[in-house]
């Protein structure tokens, strides 16, 4: 059947980026982190635990919005994501204390952004069934570039009306422009397939959708959780604190800090698109196990940047651009292995390795800076962790056709 007459295919990558540039904008967290700290007078590990929460209930809102998407269609659920975004950020910023940050913006935002992320990654994924690598690149490289915007604009507001009232002004900015994006969102209908594509041929013995309860009784869904984990712990690590180690390491002023998270933000939206194209022709597992060598030679180098503050800018953008690529090629890595009716509530459990990832690194990080006075060991471990990762692509089996 072929459908793309009556609705142009290519329109649901534009309410996806509309989406996720809203969405993404968690990742300017390490601009917001030291104005909270000075303002509520506490530790860096506790204004940390704001991005940290966010990050744990986005990842497992998607399990929900997933499930829900799945039956309802992307756009209700998109839509309901993008107000409890809103309300979120708006509540937060009548906060009187870093418990009802942590409440509002960590949790209820988190909750929207996890509904709303999910659904122009399931909806791309189905109705681009021939490119699915790239497609999801795409949908989600919005979300990289988030930050690339708000970061400058949210640094900007913080220093002209104050870190709460920046919160405010975004939470609406946001709710109004994911709204937009959800309108436009949509499942292809029954049978599709795009013109000139044909299916990979399917043996009798080969099964090719899983429910979810038919993927967590795999090793293969483990064994990509645990890589999904060490590919974002280690970009979440840095990505938190990208402007706390501009400044105390590289000895950057907070615009200039600010600005290499902008330039993190551009690798990473970068990233998504490359390694998405690259992994359709390359294969995803010889993909990955290059992304995550040179992420964690990238990290592991990050130990040169009190000395030669330079590498502050080629260390940001290589973990910028390799951890771009975990976000696009694995939606398609589990609609590969586990198939596409269900792959919305599916990717949902995968991407609960990205909350815990985020939690563990980015509570990880400002600690051991506290105990040791850097980032040093912080550096090295998430470094071998993605050495590790890449050892780990050799024991996944992909699906033939």
């Amino acid at each position: 059947m072929n459908n793309e007459k009556v609705f142009n295919r290519w329109l649901i990558v534009v309410g996806a980026i509309l989406i996720q540039l809203c969405l993404g904008a968690i990742y300017a967290w390490s601009v917001f982190r030291i104005p909270l700290q000075d303002k509520l007078d506490i530790t860096p590990t506790q204004a940390s635990l704001p991005f940290s929460f966010v990050l744990i209930f986005f990842a497992l809102s998607t399990v929900i919005g997933g499930r829900w998407q799945d039956k309802s269609g992307p756009r209700t659920v998109a839509i309901a994501g993008g107000i409890m975004l809103g309300i979120g950020m708006i509540l937060a910023s009548f906060a009187k204390s870093l418990a009802a940050v942590i409440l509002f913006y960590g949790v209820v935002s988190g909750i929207g952004i996890g509904l709303a992320y999910v659904c122009p990654i399931s909806a791309g994924v189905k109705w681009f069934p021939d490119k699915r690598g790239l497609i999801t690149g795409l949908s989600v490289a919005g979300f990289g570039a988030g930050a690339l915007i708000v970061a400058p604009l949210a640094r900007s507001l913080i220093d002209t009306i104050g870190v709460f009232n920046t919160f405010r002004i975004l939470g609406i900015i946001f709710f109004v422009l994911v709204f937009i994006g959800a309108l436009i969102l949509r499942n292809p209908p029954a049978g599709y397939k795009p013109v000139g594509w044909n299916p990979p041929a399917v043996t009798a013995s080969r099964k090719v959708d899983f429910s979810a309860k038919e993927m967590l009784s795999t090793g293969q869904f483990y064994l990509i959780w645990l890589m999904y984990f060490i590919g974002c712990a280690s970009g979440l690590m840095v990505i938190g604190q990208t402007s706390p180690i501009g400044q105390e390491l590289a000895k950057y002023t907070k615009e200039a800090a600010a600005l290499g998270v902008s330039l993190l933000a551009i690798f990473n939206a970068l990233g998504r698109i490359f390694w998405g194209k690259i992994s359709d022709s390359f294969g995803r597992m010889k993909t990955l196990f290059l992304m995550f060598l040179i992420c964690g030679l990238a990290i592991l180098s990050y130990n040169l940047i009190a000395t030669a503050p330079v590498w502050f800018w080629f260390g940001i953008s290589l973990v910028g651009f390799c951890f771009g690529g975990y976000l696009a090629l694995f939606p398609a890595i589990t609609a590969d292995l586990f198939g596409t009716k269900s792959v919305g509530v599916n990717y949902g459990f995968v991407f609960t390795a990205y909350g815990v990832g985020g939690l563990l690194s980015n509570i990880f990080a400002p600690r051991v800076k506290e105990l040791t006075g850097g980032y040093s060991v912080a550096f090295i471990v998430t470094g071998i962790l993605c050495l590790i990762g890449a050892i780990l692509t050799f024991l996944v089996k992909p699906r033939k056709a």
